[in-house]
C-alpha cells in the first residue's frame, strides 16, 4: 500500500504539470449550438459540487451562458444552515432541555446542502468565499448557529455586490470573534492601550488588496529596482484598526455590560454587530492615502463606510479577488490576460457598476480559458480538486442518500478521512495559500507553478483519501455509513465494460479519460468473471466490477487534477 500511495502522490504531481496525459458577414448571428455532453460536464466540474445526469441534460438543453444566467437568478435553496441548526436544536431540546449545538451539526447541514441543492453555482461560489473570508467552526469562539448564519450570509451575497459582501462580513459577530475585534476598545489618552489590529490587517491582506500593489492582470507592480511594492504598511494597519473600535454584540438596549458580552441577546450570534459610541475612536484615522479627521462627534458607521469604500475601490481589489475565484473554480495558474478580463468585469459590469459578483462569476466561467477544450492540453492549466469537492462530486454523481436524513459526514481527519471539512480551516489563511508553490524539487515547483491545494497533500492525506473512497464504495460515508452511493445504473452496465467506462468518463472526467486509464478500468472490470449459472456469484461479481471501476477512476491522477 505504501508503494501504491507514493506512486499516486508522484503521479498527481506529474499530471498537474501535464505529464502522462467564423467571421460575420452582416447576416443574423448563427445560433449557438447546444454544448456536448463533455462540454456540459466540464462546466459542471467548475461551477457545481459535481456533475449529475440531470445537470448534464439541463445544460445541454440550453447554452452554457443561459445555464449560468439561470443559476444566478435561481432562489437560494432552503432551509438555510441557520434554519437547519435551529430545527435540530429544538429536536435535541425535546430530549434534553439544556442541549447545545455542536460543530458536527453544521457539517451535517453543509453536506446536505452541497449534495442536494439545486442552486449549485451559488453554493459553489459561497464555498469559494468561505476560503477568502475565513472563520472556523472548529474554533471554540464560534457558535455553531452563528456559523450557520455566517455561511447563509456568504450564500445570499454570492452574486451580489462585493462592497455589500465586505460590509456583511465585517459586521458579522462570528468574524468579529474569530479575528478578535468584537469588543475592540479605542486607544486611551495615555497611549498605553491601542486598538486590536487583527481584522485591520487581515481585511487588507486576505480579503481585498493583498500584500503588494497589483496590475489589472494580477501581476505585481515593481519599483525601479524590480522589487514588488507593498500595498500597505504598519501605519495603514494602525489607522484602519481605529475604524473597527466600538463594535460588539447586538443588543436592543446596549450597555457596557452587553459590550463585554453580558446579558447577551438570544440572537446576538446571528445579528450584525453594532457600534457602541463610548468605545469608538474619534481620533484621526489615516490609511491607504485616506484620512478621517479627528472629531468630537462619534460616527462609527460613517467611519466604517469610508474605510470599506476605500478598500472596495482600491485598484488591487479587482485583480486580487478575481484571481482567487478563478483559482477556486477553474485553474490554479490563470494567464494574466484571463485575470485582466475578469478584473474588467469586476471594475465595470457593462452598466457602470463595480463589484457585481454575478458579472464576475459569469466572466470567469465564460472566459476562453475556462471554455476552450484546447486549454486542457496546456501543462500549466488546471487545478488539483480539493478533497471536499472530490467527495461531493462522487456523492452527487451516484445519487447518494442519507439513511437518517441528517447527512452525518465527518471529514476532518487527515489519516482516516479527507483532511478537510467545510468552514474548518486551521487558520484565517485558509487550508492553503493561493500563491503556494511546491518545493523546487518537485515538477510543479521546478516550473514555478502555483498549486494551492497541494499544500495539504502528503503521504498521510493521500492514504486518508484512498481509504475514504474505499470506505464510501464499500460501506458508505459518515457516522455508521449514514451516506450511501446508489450505483443501480452502473450495475446495469457491469457486463458492458465499455459502456460502464463511458459512463464514468462522462460523470467524473468530463469525457477526458485517456486510453491508458480506460484500459486500466476495463482490465479491472474484466478480471471479475460473471457466472451464468450462480445468481449470487453473478450479483457479487457485478458489484465488484462497479466498485473496482469507481475506485480506479476516483483515485487516478486524471481525476484528481481538474482540467
Amino acid at each position: 500500500m505504501g508503494r501504491l500511495l507514493t506512486s499516486l502522490f508522484l503521479a498527481v504531481f506529474l499530471a498537474a504539470c501535464g505529464g502522462g496525459g467564423g467571421g460575420s458577414t452582416g447576416s443574423a448571428p448563427a445560433a449557438v449550438p447546444p454544448p456536448t455532453e463533455a462540454e456540459a460536464g466540464r462546466l459542471l466540474s467548475q461551477a457545481t459540487f459535481g456533475a449529475t445526469d440531470a445537470d448534464i441534460v439541463q445544460v445541454r438543453a440550453t447554452t452554457i451562458e443561459a445555464w449560468i444566467r439561470s443559476q444566478i437568478s435561481a432562489p437560494v435553496s432552503t432551509p438555510g444552515h441557520q434554519a437547519f441548526l435551529e430545527t435540530r436544536l429544538a429536536e435535541l431540546r425535546q430530549a434534553s432541555p439544556t442541549a447545545q449545538l455542536s460543530p458536527d451539526l453544521f457539517y451535517d447541514s453543509w453536506w446536505r446542502t452541497a449534495v442536494n441543492s439545486p442552486d449549485q453555482l451559488r453554493q459553489r461560489v459561497a464555498f469559494a468565499y468561505s476560503q477568502i473570508f475565513v472563520i472556523s467552526v472548529g474554533s471554540d469562539v464560534i457558535d455553531p448557529r452563528g456559523a450557520g448564519a455566517y455561511y447563509d450570509m456568504l450564500t445570499a451575497n454570492a452574486f451580489g455586490n462585493y462592497r455589500d459582501l465586505l460590509q456583511a462580513v465585517t459586521l458579522h459577530p462570528m468574524m468579529g470573534r474569530y479575528l478578535t475585534y468584537l469588543g475592540n476598545v479605542k486607544e486611551d489618552a495615555a497611549g498605553t492601550r491601542t486598538p486590536d489590529e487583527n481584522y485591520a490587517r487581515e481585511v487588507m491582506q486576505l480579503m481585498t488588496i493583498g500584500l503588494f500593489q497589483l496590475n489589472a492582470d494580477g501581476t505585481q507592480s515593481l519599483d525601479l529596482n524590480g522589487r514588488p511594492i507593498p500595498a500597505y504598511g504598519p501605519a495603514d494597519i494602525s489607522g484602519l484598526a481605529k475604524v473597527f473600535t466600538g463594535l460588539s454584540w447586538y443588543s436592543q438596549t446596549p450597555t457596557n455590560t452587553t459590550f463585554l458580552g453580558g446579558a447577551r441577546d438570544p440572537d446576538a450570534a446571528i445579528r450584525p454587530m453594532i457600534f457602541y459610541p463610548q468605545h469608538h475612536s474619534t481620533s484621526q484615522k489615516s490609511f491607504l492615502g485616506v484620512t478621517i479627521p479627528a472629531s468630537t462627534t462619534v460616527d462609527g458607521p460613517g467611519d466604517l463606510k469610508i474605510a470599506l469604500d476605500t478598500l472596495f475601490n482600491h485598484p488591487n481589489t479587482g485583480p486580487f479577488v478575481s484571481r482567487q475565484l478563478i483559482q477556486r473554480l477553474v485553474t490554479s495558474n490563470p494567464s494574466p490576460d484571463y485575470v485582466r478580463r475578469v478584473t474588467s468585469a469586476f471594475n465595470n459590469n457593462g452598466s457602470g457598476v463595480r463589484g457585481d459578483m454575478g458579472a464576475v462569476v459569469t466572466a470567469i466561467l465564460m472566459d476562453p480559458e475556462a471554455r476552450s477544450a484546447s486549454a486542457t492540453s496546456d501543462p500549466a492549466y488546471g487545478k488539483l480538486r480539493e478533497p471536499v469537492i472530490r467527495m461531493t462530486h462522487m456523492l452527487r454523481a451516484f445519487k447518494s442518500t442519507s439513511s437518517t436524513g441528517r447527512w452525518q459526514v465527518r471529514t476532518t481527519s487527515a489519516n482516516t478521512s479527507l483532511g478537510q471539512s467545510p468552514l474548518n480551516a486551521a487558520s484565517v489563511f485558509n487550508f492553503w495559500r493561493p500563491g503556494y508553490v511546491p518545493p523546487a524539487t518537485t515538477a510543479l515547483g521546478a516550473r514555478g507553478l502555483a498549486a494551492p491545494e497541494f499544500q495539504i497533500v502528503n503521504e498521510v492525506t493521500n492514504a486518508g483519501y484512498v481509504n475514504t473512497v474505499t470506505q464510501v464504495v464499500n460501506t458508505g460515508l459518515g457516522v455508521n455509513g449514514d451516506v450511501r452511493l446508489s450505483t443501480s445504473e452502473e450495475l446495469l452496465l457491469a457486463e458492458k465494460p465499455d459502456q460502464l467506462a463511458d459512463r464514468l468518463n462522462l460523470l467524473l472526467l468530463s469525457g477526458q479519460m485517456s486510453a491508458a486509464l480506460r484500459k486500466r478500468v476495463l482490465d479491472a472490470v474484466n478480471s471479475y468473471s460473471v457466472s451464468s449459472t450462480d445468481a449470487n456469484q453473478a450479483a457479487q461479481a457485478r458489484n465488484n466490477r462497479v466498485k473496482a471501476a469507481l475506485l480506479i477512476v476516483m483515485t487516478s491522477p486524471e481525476y484528481l487534477v481538474q482540467k
